[in-house]
């Protein structure tokens, strides 16, 4: 179960043994699995800005358990080969974006699109590259999210099946944030914006989550600075940059100009104490001492 220390900042009990044993030699860093996320927009015309779709982690989950995210999931490896119908940017211009190649690029944007259609019932997706289709629900829309779901039906099958192409126009790609050294499950996670296409309306489609919301950045922000939302890093990071803008569209004109240099959490002894923090985001950092929990 993990704790929260500093407002609801998300701190495995775990954290700080583990984090010995890195800095030690005895823990040998796995690899992280590239992923995407997407936080979904959109205006709720009461000027405070837009509102941002969140859920809620299940306790049981072994993986930030209990914490507020967006929807989001690994890459699957057969979305970065397959011919997938495309509109908007090209792959080249999307490998450039995210310092990858065209087959990763294509693997990070199709997971931020299918994920979020399996999370969030929200599909990114139209019949034409200036379309996007509407109503999402319906047990025959159902049945495919279950076999993207289960893995049974790949992306690019399923915009075959549908007719339909990617809409990689309506992603902004925010910030790149890689789960920590010492942590036990890694990702490599690419952050989007996009705004929730008018028609389409957001569900609990996640059997991860036990709660969804459409709440403001600002909102967010504060329950986690009152302890009351508990949330992992680049969670509660995002959230406070999202809180600049007026409107969905606004962000996402933003989104073009964002640094997607890697953040990345480092580990390191000072005076007889480990010191955790996260470049750029002071507010994070952690002083460990040798035999003890975090201050």
């Amino acid at each position: 179960m993990a704790n929260a220390q500093a407002g609801g900042q998300w701190y495995p009990p775990e954290w700080p043994g583990r984090i010995r044993a890195l800095a030690s030699g005895d823990l040998t860093p796995v690899t992280p699995k590239r992923a995407a996320t997407v936080m979904l927009l959109k205006d709720t015309g009461a000027g405070a800005g837009p509102a941002v779709h969140m859920l809620r982690r299940r306790t049981s989950m072994a993986f930030a358990g209990g914490a507020y995210a967006y929807p989001g999931g690994g890459v699957d490896p057969r979305d970065d080969d397959r011919h997938v119908r495309w509109a908007g940017p090209s792959l080249d211009w999307w490998a450039g974006r995210l310092g990858v190649d065209r087959a990763g690029a294509q693997a990070i944007v199709c997971a931020a699109v299918r994920e979020t259609y399996e999370e969030a019932g929200v599909l990114l997706a139209g019949p034409a590259p200036d379309a996007v289709v509407g109503d999402t629900t319906g047990a025959d829309w159902e049945a495919d999210r279950a076999a993207l779901v289960a893995r049974e039906l790949s992306f690019a099958e399923f915009l075959d099946r549908r007719g339909l192409m990617l809409r990689s126009d309506l992603l902004g790609a925010w910030t790149r944030w890689i789960t920590p050294e010492f942590e036990p499950r890694r990702y490599d996670t690419w952050f989007f914006v996009a705004a929730l296409p008018e028609g389409q309306r957001t569900r609990n489609a996640s059997t991860e989550a036990d709660r969804t919301v459409w709440i403001t950045p600002r909102e967010a922000a504060d329950g986690y600075d009152r302890g009351e939302l508990l949330m992992m890093p680049p969670t509660i990071a995002t959230l406070r940059q999202l809180i600049a803008y007026g409107t969905a569209a606004e962000a996402l004109d933003a989104a073009p100009a964002r640094d997607l240099t890697p953040v990345l959490a480092s580990a390191r002894l000072v005076d007889g104490e480990i010191v955790l923090s996260w470049p750029g985001h002071d507010e994070f950092t952690k002083h460990i001492p040798t035999g003890g929990a975090p201050a």
